[in-house]
């Protein structure tokens, strides 16, 4: 069943320039809900290079979405911009990815004393308790998905099919020590169908589970129809599982030990227990970047859609597993002109109350900005 509900979808940034958040899975709100953490661009319809730079701020939704600096970033993508977010635990420390010295970098800035420090490597995500985070090799993404990595740094190993050299680090967010846990050279080792030597891998989207005692990480490779397979290991790499080697897209961590992974037209529950198979079809639904909504005894999934229909349109929904059903929050134009690696995905995200809802969109004709929508009403009923 599928209701709609005409929300307010309320712009919290304008012109000029063009603002955005980017991927689903990071705090873009601050412990209270005041202020959403923000980037700005000044141009549209492009890749990147290594010289475009982009401004870091967040917007005081107390104060009438007043913009407040905070810094800028050379390392940073359409989809999933610089890993900006707040540091899980804090209430004052900020974190984004950038260049620095021919190598990509993760700064941490406190927004209340401007203390800013800098790690060696850049970061993809952070524990639940803050105290360490992990990062994959953004040089080598360039390669394969450009719309997901940094320009500006080659990768010194692209010739090479799964070097030992590089796939996922562990950072210490505190003092910087940073160690390899993860290398494709392991990887590849664990055999998949029609694998050939000229497979050329490479491993992102890695996200923490709930307790932070796994995480789990997508490893892809050259070929049709983008092969993937989703492992999960604990923090320090050891004991790897298969997750699901079902051409995974988008995922959500529903506990700690389940995976709502969209795959195979769609969204599919996986157990971590190595079996690499679904264990509950939760809702076949065209893909979109889902989340499940807290404090709803995990009965509400937040999600969107890509853009469909003549014109085109992007769907925002909540989906009620229990009564199976869907509700349409705002069903918002999807211009032609936003396609391919500078598509603006609607990647809604959550307020840490989760009340209000943010998304990227370039509907009302101003280019991509972010909107905010009110869903209390709704999965608090």
């Amino acid at each position: 069943m599928s209701v709609s509900e005409k929300l307010d979808v309320r712009p919290i940034t304008n012109p000029p320039g063009f603002h955005w958040f980017g991927y689903y899975d990071k705090f873009q709100f601050d412990p209270s809900d005041r202020y959403a953490l923000a980037m700005q661009v000044d141009f549209e319809h492009r890749l990147y290079t290594g010289e475009d730079v982009i401004k870091i701020g967040m917007i005081d939704l107390a104060d009438n979405d007043r913009w407040i600096a905070l810094g800028e970033s050379r390392a940073w993508s359409w989809q999933q911009g610089c890993m900006l977010q707040w540091r899980p635990g804090s209430d004052c420390e900020v974190v984004w990815n950038d260049c620095d010295g021919g190598r990509f970098v993760c700064r941490v800035l406190d927004v209340k004393t401007r203390h800013m420090r800098t790690l060696p490597r850049a970061v993809g995500t952070i524990s639940p308790c803050g105290r360490f985070a992990l990062g994959e090799d953004f040089s080598r993404i360039w390669s394969f998905r450009p719309g997901y990595a940094y320009a500006g740094i080659p990768d010194p190993y692209a010739e090479q099919t799964a070097p030992a050299e590089t796939g996922v680090w562990q950072i210490n967010m505190d003092t910087g020590e940073t160690k390899q846990i993860v290398s494709l050279a392991d990887l590849v080792k664990i055999p998949y169908p029609k694998q050939t030597r000229n497979d050329s891998h490479y491993v992102n989207h890695l996200a923490m589970n709930p307790t932070g005692e796994r995480f789990l990480m997508f490893n892809r490779w050259s070929g049709a129809g983008q092969p993937t397979r989703v492992f999960t290991a604990a923090p320090d790499g050891s004991d790897l599982r298969l997750l699901s080697a079902h051409g995974a897209s988008h995922w959500t961590w529903r506990d700690a030990e389940h995976v709502l992974i969209w795959a195979e037209e769609a969204y599919r529950l996986y157990r971590d227990d190595g079996s690499g198979e679904p264990v509950e079809t939760v809702w076949e639904h065209p893909n979109g970047h889902q989340t499940f909504v807290p404090n709803t005894n995990d009965e509400w999934l937040l999600t969107d859609t890509y853009p469909f229909g003549t014109p085109p349109k992007q769907d925002l929904c909540l989906y009620h597993i229990p009564s199976r059903r869907k509700i349409v929050l705002a069903s918002l134009d999807s211009p032609e002109s936003y396609r391919g690696e500078w598509r603006c995905d609607l990647h809604p995200r959550l307020s840490r109350d989760a009340t209000k809802v943010v998304v990227d969109s370039p509907h009302a004709g101003n280019g991509r900005q972010m909107y905010i929508l009110d869903i209390e009403d709704i999965v608090r009923r």
